[in-house]
């Protein structure tokens, strides 16, 4: 198995107005001691669940607002505790207009090599509506600023079903992001989540709720071109070069051990699950405890225990958000000690019935029509 780390960054200059992270405005004070509180989290994790980590991931918030001091800092942490390979894959998620030459070559010579941005869209009164501060212009400008720091690994996210979006608009954004030329495209479908401004726009019916129909269309279309212009459409809502598959998150999907380090940032060992305080202030008062105490559970929020059946069932559904892999029998058995038919024969057999799902002798995948329907499978299965 492998283990990967991700580090949870919760500044942010502006909050868009679909979002629900864990993220904070007007705390830029607190970046420095969040840096160190962070560092001081990671040498104290090391050892706990596996030696070595094989993979690093930058998230937030917006991770490119820290300084090239404090990231140096945090890799090196990373490389001491985790025994980091040199090459191992590390994913700094940034948004346009954060980055300069400059940065990103300090970010390159630390061994940063894969960069995400937060595009979401080509049109300006949807990046509007979503509360982003860039224009494509800018989205351009920091690729383009990227490829002349020497990366060669860059992944576009993009937003779709969004309230009073035509599927012209969408074609657009699509048509854009393949003129950029990354090597891995993100697209998720716009969730109205509770508590945010989008939420409360439709509450009131300033908005309609997306439209479940239209986001079909719109993600069947991405589907086509994307795959004509030489993407593998590897997971449900990614797409990637040859090769450019993301290593961590193949880490999530296939449902191995992670560390979550940071503010509100959530850990699984496979038989336990985890979850930070979620503040900054009061996580950097937490790790200021020491390393005892982090050990110890001082900077938990919260935890749960994760029982066999729960295991596997997760393990199923997760995998097959992997619409190549799949989940292998090979794999599930060496695992559980036994055939995944033991414990699912009977929602895989309806699964394959409903023309969700296909089971042959590697393992299962879901169907084209499973994609659409991806949810009923998983309902089946947990």
């Amino acid at each position: 198995m492998a283990t990967g780390l991700y580090l949870h960054i919760p500044f942010c200059r502006h909050r868009c107005s679909y979002c629900d992270f864990n993220t904070y405005v007007d705390q830029d004070g607190l970046r420095e001691p969040y840096a160190e509180a962070l560092a001081a989290e990671i040498r104290a994790r090391a050892g706990e669940v596996r030696p070595v980590a094989h993979t690093v991931f930058f998230g937030g918030g917006t991770p490119s607002l820290m300084s090239g001091e404090q990231l140096a800092r945090l890799v090196e942490a990373c490389r001491s505790a985790f025994a980091l390979p040199d090459d191992a894959e590390i994913t700094l998620e940034a948004n346009p207009g954060t980055v300069t030459l400059a940065s990103l070559r300090e970010m390159r010579a630390l061994g940063i090599n894969r960069l995400s941005f937060g595009a979401q869209s080509a049109d300006p009164g949807e990046l509007a509506l979503l509360g982003r501060e860039h224009g494509w212009r800018e989205v351009g400008e920091a690729v383009a600023t990227v490829r002349a720091a020497g990366f060669d690994n860059v992944n576009i996210d993009l937003i779709y079903g969004l309230p009073h979006q035509p599927l012209a608009s969408w074609q657009r954004t699509v048509r854009a992001a393949l003129a950029l030329a990354p090597e891995h495209i993100s697209l998720y479908a716009l969730s109205i989540e509770t508590g945010t401004p989008l939420h409360e726009r439709t509450r009131r019916g300033e908005l309609p709720l997306p439209d479940p129909d239209a986001a079909a269309d719109m993600y069947e279309h991405a589907e086509q071109v994307l795959g004509d212009a030489g993407y593998a459409h590897y997971e449900i809502s990614n797409w990637a070069r040859p090769g450019r598959a993301c290593a961590h998150n193949l880490i999530y999907w296939r449902n191995e051990p992670y560390f979550g380090l940071g503010a509100g940032a959530h850990s699984s060992s496979i038989q336990r699950r985890w979850w930070n305080a979620r503040r900054p202030a009061d996580y950097i008062a937490r790790a200021a405890a020491g390393p005892e105490a982090i050990r110890a559970g001082g900077i938990e929020l919260a935890h749960e225990d994760i029982d066999a059946a729960t295991s596997r069932g997760e393990t199923m559904m997760l995998g097959l958000r992997l619409l190549e892999e799949g989940i292998t029998h090979a794999r599930f058995e060496a695992r559980y000690g036994a055939p995944m038919t033991t414990f699912f024969q009977a929602a895989l057999d309806q699964a394959v019935g409903e023309g969700l799902l296909t089971v042959d002798a590697v393992g299962a995948r879901l169907t084209e029509r499973g994609r659409f329907l991806s949810n009923r499978v998983f309902r089946l299965l947990v």
